[in-house]
């Protein structure tokens, strides 16, 4: 075998550096894998809190709001910040729900490296492997912390055969765990070749391996050198030698691997025993890499200035708004002036998400996670700087598509300009929060990921904003258009004293083609209609066309004005403008009205092993199911597409992610209108009118 070129050693020497500076590491994972739990159990380890709290005393530091608390998970990212060793290392607790996964999306770009927390659950399976995808794709370091290994029921090779397909890269076993008849009492470090019994809420205890343990532990540490031999020639040459690699040189291997992307280490624990996480400490400290490396990886330039990444933003109930804040490059100091591509504001306040009773800072330097105090232009995901000019963003974090909607409304009407303020703010702090303003109704449609999205989002307008809502779910796009044509005179003449009013239009009515819109021509001969007041009739037939008699907005239809009459002092505008509306009224009751549906293509994401499920799903939805493939670069994921009509959308995603374990997602194009007949269209005009 050959040896290392000098330039991978050199490569190798400078990617193990130590690294310089505080690092921020995410903590991600499924939904309710103990995420949570476990940096309460760091920051109690680490001294940063006296006692960890937990999930059911609503008293942990990651799911401290009062919506988190209410439902007893998160729903929205924490940050803390705590020393280990003489390091600083702020964590960000992400929500594991796929609802609030843009929080997650948003912070991932600017950490130095990932801890998945993640349990030995099959079912979780499709939703580890979104997360392991964001990763991938962000070339992010990531460990994977395996939690809840008191409860394992399988031998960890299992285990680890079980969650390899939701990971690219290969995981490699750091550690085996020690079995005491059924239950699991310690681990083994390979890397380290020492054992370990745990302590519940102490620390490890050394102890000496029985001679099985020793045969289990020198077969998993071959299998993990041969891991690393795969990027290693120095490494595999001592392995086909029988020759023992120095400890150290495992460790170096370990660390560049883990930072190349090449490998994603696992280690074993029990977040809510604390047992475990002095041995991830260690491995963060001597493995994860610092800003430098981040900042290279995203591509920035060694410049003076200053240069930061807005991970959160957040707007307090009465302290304003904070925006959470990686310090990339340089130091930001309290009253810069930065720039970002929503203009410049100056900082009001530095907050370090510290434990103490004092966090206030004057100033923050690379690798410092802070809040920003009051800078209003400054959104979710904007890169900043103190030069003179506005940076290009470090990245463009695009939310989800939507897939729920709520219609609301201010209880009290006085505070309707106070709910659009409210709504701003939030869907500044959530960009996968979205609002439309309906021009049919006037309401203010609130779009989200799902059910809990909402609810929150809706307790947060009530607990935060002091506004109370009216929801109701949003109105379906029904339509209606005409299948006859006809003639119909629509005449105005109102006398009153004085000058009066009149106005008379002869209008040819007819349907059009699907997707012909509403069109108006004149054909006036010899100026029976007056030019001038052309214009009136049309907005009159657009006024007719706008609730036709089915009680919906009317489509494809075409008016003619033919013919017509005036008064050379009571015709006006006006007069003519209601002459077309009364015409139109008048004729398209007669013009065999017909009720249209909005049909939409719906391409859904599942899971192979849910495909049919989600086609069973579909077809009970009145879905044209048109074909299904396998989802391009996903193994063992499928795309299913149909068309459905809209009405059959509304809440589709509750039972699309019930069916695929909280994985599965839809996205959905407009396609056509489509005639609705019968018993179903009498029901639904029957419905609307009750509603009106």
């Amino acid at each position: 075998m050959g040896q290392d070129s000098p330039r991978q050693d050199v490569s190798r020497q400078d990617n193990l550096r130590s690294p310089r500076g505080p690092r921020c590491i995410a903590l991600v994972g499924p939904f309710q894998s103990g995420k949570t739990t476990l940096l309460e159990a760091i920051l109690a380890r680490t001294g940063a809190i006296p006692k960890a709290g937990t999930i059911e005393a609503c008293n942990t530091v990651g799911d401290s709001s009062p919506e988190a608390r209410h439902h007893r998970m998160s729903v929205g990212l924490t940050a803390a910040t705590t020393t280990f060793m003489g390091d600083s290392y702020t964590f960000i607790d992400c929500p594991g729900s796929v609802e609030f996964a843009h929080d997650m999306r948003a912070a991932l770009p600017a950490v130095d490296a990932a801890v998945i927390v993640c349990e030995a659950d099959e079912r979780k399976l499709p939703q580890l492997q979104l997360i392991m995808r964001e990763l991938e794709d962000l070339r992010i370091p990531r460990f994977l912390f395996l939690n809840k290994i008191d409860k394992a029921n399988k031998r960890i090779r299992e285990t680890l055969a079980t969650l390899q397909p939701a990971s690219r890269t290969p995981l490699v076993l750091r550690q085996i765990p020690i079995w005491k008849g059924d239950l699991i009492a310690g681990f083994v470090d390979l890397a380290l070749e020492r054992a370990f019994v745990y302590r519940e809420h102490m620390p490890s205890e050394v102890i000496d391996l029985d001679p099985g343990d020793l045969d289990r532990e020198k077969e998993a540490r071959l299998t993990m050198l041969e891991k690393l031999a795969d990027h290693d020639d120095r490494l595999l040459e001592q392995l086909l030698e029988d020759i023992p690699p120095p400890r150290d040189a495992v460790f170096d291997d370990l660390a560049s691997e883990l930072r190349e992307g090449q490998i994603c280490p696992v280690l074993l624990g029990c977040a809510t025993r604390e047992n475990g996480v002095l041995r991830l400490m260690k491995a963060l400290r001597h493995e994860a890499p610092g800003v430098a490396t981040t900042a290279a990886r995203l591509g920035i330039a060694d410049e003076k200035a200053a240069l930061a990444y807005v991970m959160k933003t957040t707007h307090l109930q009465h302290g304003g708004k904070l925006s959470l804040t990686r310090v990339l490059r340089g130091q930001i100091a309290d009253g810069d002036t930065v720039q970002s591509l929503g203009g410049a504001g100056r900082v009001s306040g530095i907050v370090a998400p510290s434990l103490g009773a004092d966090s206030k800072r004057t100033s923050a330097a690379a690798g410092d996670t802070v809040s920003l105090g009051k800078l209003d232009v400054v959104k979710t995901g904007d890169t900043l700087t103190t030069a003179k000019t506005a940076p290009a963003a470090l990245v463009n974090v695009i939310p989800t598509a939507p897939v729920l909607a709520t219609a609301l409304s201010a209880t009290d009407r006085k505070d309707d300009v106070k709910l659009g303020q409210a709504l701003t703010r939030l869907t500044e702090e959530d960009p996968s929060l979205s609002v439309v303003h309906n021009a049919l109704t006037h309401e203010m449609v609130l779009w989200g990921q799902g059910e809990m999205h909402l609810r929150v989002a809706v307790e947060r307008l009530q607990d935060r904003f002091g506004v109370s809502v009216k929801q109701h779910a949003p109105p379906v796009g029904y339509q209606e258009t005409i299948r006859k044509t006809i003639t119909q005179r629509g005449r105005h003449k109102k006398q009153s004293g004085g000058h009066g009013q009149f106005g008379d239009v002869v209008l040819d009515v007819r349907p059009l083609p699907r997707g012909g819109g509403v069109v108006f021509r004149e054909k006036i001969v010899g100026g029976a209609v007056p030019k001038n007041y052309i214009g009136a009739v049309e907005e009159g037939v657009g006024d007719g066309m706008m609730r036709g008699p089915l009680g919906f907005p009317v489509i494809d239809v075409e008016v003619t004005l033919t013919d017509g009459s005036y008064h050379s002092v009571d015709s006006s505008d006006q007069a003519f403008r209601t002459a077309a509306r009364i015409g139109v009224t008048e004729a398209l009751p007669q013009c065999l009205p017909v009720l249209l549906e909005p049909i939409h293509v719906v391409e859904i994401v599942c899971p192979s092993d849910a495909t049919a499920k989600i086609n069973s799903i579909l077809s009970g939805r009145r879905g044209q199911i048109l074909g299904f493939d396998t989802r391009d670069g996903w193994s063992g994921w499928d795309l299913v597409r149909a068309m459905m009509p809209e009405a059959e959308i509304g809440d589709l995603i509750v039972e699309v992610r019930s069916a695929t374990a909280g994985a599965g997602a839809f996205t959905r194009q407009f396609d056509h209108m489509s005639e609705v007949t019968g018993r179903a269209a009498d029901q639904i005009i029957a419905a609307h009118r009750a509603a009106a």
